[in-house]
């Protein structure tokens, strides 16, 4: 049950002992990301400067608190040097994100991933030498632009230039199996997985057999992907 405090104590080292995460900054993309780790059955330490913020997460994870995470002495009495992950979701105060990563790093947090709010940010995290840094606001703007412009019902970008798609079966894959389809010669792509109204999804193989009304994922290149997707 999660409770709320000032100093973690014994409480935060056995949190980092378990398949955790401590999530620094509660705001928006912190608490989406927090909840989410937490439904997926990761522990999840949260923490952040506003009372308000920690209050109304009291007992949504594993614990939270309240407490200055620009200050190394803060970090290391809530156990954060314990943890093998640490999330800098820090969007509105630029300078506390870049002194609370500086901190993690020379406390040797093994992973820290830190959100920037621009390139700039970004490239600021990358010369301190955080391990990753996201960007959630361009990623979400750059997936909703390839979702308006084509047919592809979902989008994720691998890396640069190469995706994966979830699209409705063009009419000519339909009633042939995959294998026998010539996909990957005439396109360049990959059906991965597929889906039947009202199952779970299942790996594609040579003898899959796809319906008008089936989902599927492909799997390639950006533009060939997207251009799979938008064939009748």
């Amino acid at each position: 049950m999660a409770r709320f405090s000032i100093f973690g104590g014994d409480t935060t080292r056995r949190i980092a002992e378990a398949d955790s995460v401590a999530v620094i900054g509660l705001g928006r993309f912190g608490r989406s990301l927090a909840l989410e780790l937490m439904a997926a059955g990761t522990d999840v330490l949260g923490i952040d400067m506003d009372e308000e913020l920690v209050q109304a997460l009291n007992t949504q994870l594993t614990q939270v608190v309240r407490a200055d995470a620009t200050k190394e002495e803060a970090l290391r009495q809530l156990a954060v040097d314990e943890f093998d992950r640490v999330v800098v979701a820090i969007g509105n105060d630029i300078q506390a994100s870049i002194l609370t990563c500086s901190v993690l790093l020379g406390m040797g947090v093994p992973i820290i991933w830190a959100k920037a709010v621009d390139d700039r940010h970004g490239l600021i995290l990358e010369q301190l030498g955080v391990h990753h840094v996201i960007y959630p606001e361009k990623d979400m703007g750059k997936r909703v632009a390839h979702l308006v412009r084509g047919a592809a019902l979902d989008y994720i970008e691998v890396e640069q230039g190469y995706a994966i798609v979830k699209a409705s079966p063009p009419a000519r894959l339909c009633g042939v199996p995959l294998g026998q389809s010539g996909l990957r010669k005439e396109f360049g792509v990959t059906v991965a997985a597929f889906k039947k109204p009202g199952a779970d999804w299942h790996n594609a193989d040579a003898d899959t057999v796809l319906g008008p009304d089936d989902r599927i994922l492909i799997v390639g290149p950006t533009r060939m992907a997207e251009g799979f997707a938008q064939l009748r």
